[in-house]
């Protein structure tokens, strides 16, 4: 299998071409924003803190914010921040990740914001131009990334939807592709099962660890996991367990060998199924797939989740009639017939293939069309 991607200096490829500008803190939000606004095809991320973080905090946000930058899809990045110290060292990280051109402005050094935005403004609009004149090539599935994601979980999302979600996934794999499996609160019940097709002991050992961990925090905080989790949209749709809210997630991943378990925004090392530990919000959890490099990701939804990622193209799968009917606009493909047991999820499987292909090749999905997307950075501690 093959698609048409934009080559990368690290050896990746972007199926998008975007110029991004980062803010590296909070404070210069607003000047990423008007930057945007003044150049065409520029898209802003903004975060919600970067400063007073310490410890494994400061290096989770670091780390996340280094693997969106240097995410495939993004052709260049301006970093936007109000000081140079932070804005070298991350605008650092990114290139030495993947080789690409990256920018930094500065309010301190450019002497108020008015003049920080037309400093990144020029910037930006150069950036842009280069990435217009860059051609898409000819590439392997080897080069392909993909995530599986589900929201708003239903009785039909581990009946209908995921299971189709899974045959893709095999699919990317067998084909020399990488998938990525993330939502850890969501193996909880299910653990035995993925844990029993880790390629060796050490991830069989890691597997058994992240889900743990989830029962840990939770008791360390004086609550049960049980009382988050199904949450209220999934107990209206009919889950009325985490067992079997997990048993149907998980199907989303496929059957394959599980490689690796990755942290949160941690790359894969090769090929194949891999495990990513984050949160089970949607944002969070693309936010760091796109931070380890996925270039796109199928996301199931049984009652309905209109989010996206920016960075990494989201297409939206359910297999629920409702919310096909109630939310056509923000659905890209509806496998409702897999429900209905008229085709079986390989005969599903076969239209979401080929729309994973044209995705590829360019296609906009709903939520980018719509500009259903956010970003949200994973944090572990309270800020000082």
């Amino acid at each position: 299998m093959n698609f048409m991607g934009y080559k990368r200096p690290d050896g990746r490829v972007g199926i998008r071409n975007h110029v991004a500008v980062i803010a590296a803190m909070d404070n210069v939000n607003n000047i990423v924003r008007n930057i945007a606004t003044q150049v065409k095809d520029v898209m802003p991320l903004t975060i919600w803190y970067g400063r007073g973080q310490y410890g494994a905090d400061e290096e989770l946000t670091f780390r996340t914010l280094a693997g969106m930058g240097a995410n495939p899809n993004l052709h260049s990045v301006l970093i936007i921040s109000l000081e140079p110290v932070s804005a070298k060292k991350l605008a650092k990280a990114i290139r030495e990740l993947s080789g690409k051109r990256v920018e930094i402005v500065t309010v301190q050094e450019c002497g108020n914001s008015i003049n920080a935005t037309a400093a990144g403004v020029e910037i930006a609009l150069d950036m842009v131009t280069q990435a217009s004149e860059q051609q898409r090539e000819l590439v392997g599935f080897d080069k392909l990334v993909l995530a599986v994601e589900c929201g708003g979980s239903d009785t039909t999302s581990g009946i209908g939807s995921n299971p189709v979600l899974g045959k893709v996934a095999d699919w990317v794999i067998d084909n020399g592709g990488t998938v990525v499996l993330s939502e850890t609160s969501e193996f909880l019940g299910a653990e035995h099962i993925l844990s029993g097709r880790a390629v060796d002991e050490e991830v069989r050992q890691k597997i058994m660890s992240i889900v743990n961990n989830v029962e840990a925090q939770a008791t360390a905080r004086g609550v049960s996991i049980l009382g988050a989790n199904p949450v209220p949209d999934n107990i209206a749709g009919g889950l009325t367990t985490i067992e079997e809210k997990s048993l149907g997630a998980i199907i989303k991943g496929g059957s394959k060998p599980i490689q690796g378990v990755l942290e949160y925004a941690e790359p894969p090392r090769g090929t194949g199924l891999y495990l990513m530990d984050t949160p089970a919000p949607a944002l969070e959890s693309m936010t760091g797939l796109a931070a380890g490099g996925v270039q796109v990701i199928l996301f199931s939804t049984g009652k309905g989740n209109i989010v996206g990622c920016p960075i990494c193209p989201t297409a939206k799968i359910t297999a629920n009639p409702v919310t096909a009917k109630r939310m056509a606009p923000n659905i890209d493909l509806d496998v409702c017939d897999v429900f209905y047991g008229n085709i079986s999820a390989e005969e599903g499987a076969d239209p979401l293939r080929d729309l994973v292909v044209r995705i590829c090749n360019g296609r906009k999905t709903r939520a980018e069309i719509l500009g259903n997307e956010d970003i949200a950075l994973n944090r572990i501690q309270p800020t000082v």
